[in-house]
């Protein structure tokens, strides 16, 4: 766990699952944590690190098919109830199970990390270009024009009240997914804050990134590398926030001035 001192913010960034390239996502992310001088960061591949977690003011999460456990839900909880901030990303939000015949499935397990999360992955439609576009005023997205992702698009059910940020439009079919018929869908959360007892937690949906390697062991070697929303500025602009969103609750918490 990396030391602190008088007037830096501990940030825990969480960043391992399946699927993804997460040492590409995990070196963009430090690197714009390494923008704030104040920023000391653990780092961890899965939700097993709890003392990091009980240090930090700041959880960023990065993760795909990687929930935690009984007793790490429990550490996320207390973390959140003493007003710690969480910005979470892309797959943070996924648990996935493959049956034959029936294609990936988002199995009903591990409620109270989604509740606290405020959404679960059920599906997504083939990558492919979709645009997304502020759907209120908030700082947040304040000045972000419509923009063209390159991304996963991300089908969800949802849990509890949120204040949708981004959004999209989708409606259609999600093949190789058990909940595959999304005919009668709308629009799409992109971005939303989630309240959570009395704290509120940010997600972003997008994000993926997938390297040559990253399919194993279902495929040896993946033929095309896939950067998604990592190749647009707006996409930086909206980490930056993120994190500076995270970093200003913490500060406000604590009674400092911005």
């Amino acid at each position: 766990m990396s030391s602190t001192h008088p007037g830096s913010e501990q940030v825990h960034l969480v960043c391992g699952g399946k699927y993804h390239d997460f040492d590409f996502a995990r070196l963009e992310l430090l690197g714009l944590l390494a923008e704030i001088p104040q920023v000391r960061t653990s780092v961890a591949g899965d939700w097993s690190d709890i003392d990091s977690l009980s240090s930090a003011s700041v959880l960023i999460s990065y993760t795909s098919d990687l929930v935690p456990g009984e007793n790490e839900q429990d550490q996320l909880e207390g973390f959140l109830r003493r007003g710690g901030s969480w910005f979470a990303l892309h797959g943070t939000n996924s648990l996935l199970q493959y049956t034959r015949g029936v294609g990936w499935e988002a199995p009903h397990q591990a409620t109270r990390f989604f509740e606290m999360l405020g959404s679960q992955f059920v599906a997504h439609p083939p990558i492919q270009p979709y645009t997304v576009r502020p759907s209120c005023q908030h700082p947040l997205v304040e000045g972000i024009e419509p923009f063209t992702a390159d991304d996963e698009l991300y089908l969800c059910r949802f849990f509890g009240e949120h204040t949708c940020l981004l959004e999209t439009d989708f409606s259609g079919e999600t093949p190789g997914f058990a909940e595959s018929d999304w005919a009668d869908n709308d629009k799409v959360p992109v971005m939303y804050l989630h309240p959570w007892e009395t704290n509120e937690v940010l997600y972003l949906n997008l994000g993926h990134a997938r390297g040559h390697w990253d399919m194993q062991p279902l495929m040896d070697y993946y033929d095309t590398e896939e950067r998604g929303s990592w190749k647009r500025p707006e996409f930086y602009e909206l980490l930056r926030r993120g994190i500076q969103w995270a970093l200003n609750r913490t500060t406000r918490a604590a009674g400092f001035e911005q």
